[in-house]
């Protein structure tokens, strides 16, 4: 039986240092197969998911002999983390190792829906010059905000700084003393909203946070403004989202992650034919140099975790 079950993808070099060491299951199919994924962790010490895979007291009792549940990603709510602690099992998310990719989604589509002059590339093929139609604005000297400040939020401020954006942020949980704001201002989040010509969102999503960003949050946002969620889906309200886009009070919306994922035909039918909407399938944080980093700080928590045991 396997020391360790990978139930969802993790790169080569990850799954190939762990296998110099322990007893490895790969099957990323075991995320979508309930019963498989509980059948293969009956003697598994390590468990390593990305978001699809649930981890609750059901999985944990089917697993007596798990110590250790390695997060390729930072996101833990699909992770009962009271019924982890409770069992004895640490929980390790790859905190930071994805970071630099999320902040350059943010940096790029923030350029892009501000521009508004990426969308013309089968009109320009067959002939069209639309020049005044994409006549576009620009970053520098805009007001950026950030919803919650924590690392990846950290890292975008440094990208919109330098692009010649003012930043501010709301984080109830950062003192506004606190050293880590650097040049961000602080605000509270009704003075947030108000002053955020771009708002990129980067908190969990709690009871506290579910619809946080809701149809009154974007009225309250300037005319034109443009919102990217790279969080997650439940923190904003998609229908207002759609809707504050079809009257044009927002100018744009970069969206990677979704109430419900991957959409279903009832759910995508929402956002079809929106306008200056850009849907990405919660990929801003994943590429080639940091999937080779989140595996690597994985593979390394769960050795530590099991080298202890």
């Amino acid at each position: 039986m396997a020391d360790v079950v990978v139930s969802e993808f993790m790169v080569d070099s990850a799954r190939e240092s762990l296998a110099r060491d322990f007893e490895v299951v790969y099957d990323p199919a075991l995320a979508g197969d309930r019963k498989a994924l509980l059948a293969s962790v009956t003697a598994a010490r390590a468990l390593v998911v990305r978001n699809r895979t649930i981890v609750d007291a059901a999985l944990l009792a089917a697993a007596p002999s798990l110590k250790v549940v390695g997060r390729l990603g930072v996101g833990l709510d699909n992770i009962d983390l009271d019924a982890c602690d409770i069992a004895g099992v640490e929980v390790c998310p790859a905190t930071g190792a994805n970071a630099d990719a999320v902040a350059e989604y943010v940096l790029a589509t923030t350029l892009m829906l501000v521009r508004g002059a990426f969308s013309s590339t089968n009109r320009v093929a067959e002939g069209s010059w639309p020049r005044a139609e994409l006549v576009g604005r620009e970053v520098a000297g805009r007001k950026a905000g950030l919803l919650g400040f924590g690392d990846v939020a950290r890292r975008v401020a440094g990208l919109l700084g330098a692009v010649g954006m003012e930043v501010a942020g709301h984080d109830p949980y950062l003192d506004r003393g606190d050293t880590a704001w650097g040049r961000v201002q602080p605000m509270g989040l009704t003075d947030l909203l108000a002053i955020s010509e771009v708002l990129s969102i980067h908190v969990p999503l709690t009871d506290e946070t579910r619809h946080l960003v809701d149809a009154d949050a974007m009225a309250a946002m300037p005319a034109g403004a443009v919102l990217v969620n790279t969080s997650r889906g439940g923190v904003v309200d998609e229908v207002a989202l759609v809707e504050a886009l079809r009257s044009g009070h927002l100018g744009g919306a970069a969206v990677d992650v979704f109430a419900d994922e991957p959409l279903d035909a009832v759910a995508g039918e929402t956002f079809h034919d929106v306008p200056n909407l850009v849907l990405t399938p919660h990929v801003a944080g994943i590429t080639v140099e940091s999937e080779e980093r989140v595996g690597r700080v994985v593979a390394g928590q769960v050795r530590r975790v099991l080298g202890a045991c």
